[in-house]
């Protein structure tokens, strides 16, 4: 599949906007977050504003994207109207929450209430997105039982490293956030690799043969003439390949990047406790893990195989 920018922005951004959002409501509700409306302004409007340019920028890889709000009709059938729904929803109950926090101070009580309903809409968001991907039949490589594990870890470890940062910077630091960060860094590495062994693994569902009823392992089917002279839509958009080197070169740059460097500075700022190094490393495990994250998305969208391209003379998908 093509990695289109603009998806990989909406799926990085909003996720880590959601994991800030759910972690500001967990938090804050525990009172392991005092009211701090400073903190709380900064905080929100980092969420609120990654959640917003998420969305805003998965609308520029539509044809049409003044026709957007129509999507949020089909809720009953599609994963993407579903995400659209439930984002929407959320904003409600996360800007009370804001509300409460910023304008009054206060994160406990009934805001506390609304900053767990906020939450949990967060988690149904990410979810929704990730079952767009999951629920494609035609994709082997997302219509796994992996995709959506992944898509929460990812979300939920990136929002956490913001947190930590942002109450490092802030003079809030509070270690269970720290370890928090470092258990979702750890699980969110696991998925991923077991995602990628679960991908390598597996044989493709469809060949030209299963495509067809024709042909076997001895004589396979192959293509006479190409159906086209020149590239199309789908050759351009379901046909993106990337050399297995060059993947396996971006995974390990996405495992050093977007893991194993956010896990180690993270610790680091753990060691130090409070103080201007524990800012520093909190501010590079963030920079890392955005860089990790974004060459990780740019993978699971280039390492998929659309069945279409059977048609065009794939060997399999």
């Amino acid at each position: 599949m093509h990695p289109a920018l603009s998806v990989i922005l909406f799926t990085t951004a909003s996720g880590a906007g959601y994991g800030l959002l759910a972690l500001l409501g967990v938090f804050g509700a525990l009172g392991m977050l005092p009211p701090d409306q400073g903190f709380g302004f900064v905080a929100f409007a980092l969420a609120l504003g990654l959640v917003t340019f998420g969305l805003l920028s998965s609308t520029f890889h539509l044809g049409h994207p003044e026709r957007a709000w129509r999507a949020f009709s089909q809720w009953r059938s599609s994963w993407l109207s579903r995400e659209g729904v439930a984002s929407v929803a959320t904003y409600l109950p996360a800007l009370g929450f804001a509300f409460g926090w910023v304008w009054l101070g206060s994160n406990g009580g009934g805001w506390a209430l609304l900053g767990l309903i906020a939450a949990l809409g967060a988690l149904a968001t990410v979810i929704c997105t990730g079952m767009i991907y999951a629920s494609l039949a035609t994709i082997q490589r997302w219509h796994n039982g992996w995709v959506v594990p992944n898509y929460l870890a990812l979300g939920a470890m990136s929002g956490a490293l913001l947190l930590d940062w942002l109450t490092r910077l802030a003079g809030l630091t509070h270690s269970v956030i720290g370890v928090a960060a470092l258990l979702l860094v750890a699980l969110a590495a696991v998925l991923k690799h077991g995602y990628w062994r679960h991908i390598d693994a597996t044989q493709a569902a469809s060949t030209p043969q299963t495509a067809t009823g024709l042909g076997d392992a001895r004589t396979p089917v192959r293509l006479l003439d190409a159906p086209h002279t020149e590239e199309n839509y789908l050759m351009r958009e379901m046909g993106f390949q990337i050399a297995r080197k060059h993947a396996a070169k971006l995974r390990r740059l996405a495992t050093v990047a977007g893991f194993v460097a956010p896990f180690a500075l993270v610790l680091l700022g753990l060691i130090a406790g409070a103080g201007w190094f524990g800012g520093v490393t909190a501010t590079l495990a963030v920079a890392s893990a955005a860089l990790g994250l974004v060459v990780e998305r740019w993978l699971f969208f280039a390492e998929a195989r659309h069945t279409v391209m059977l048609y065009y003379g794939a060997a399999a998908a």
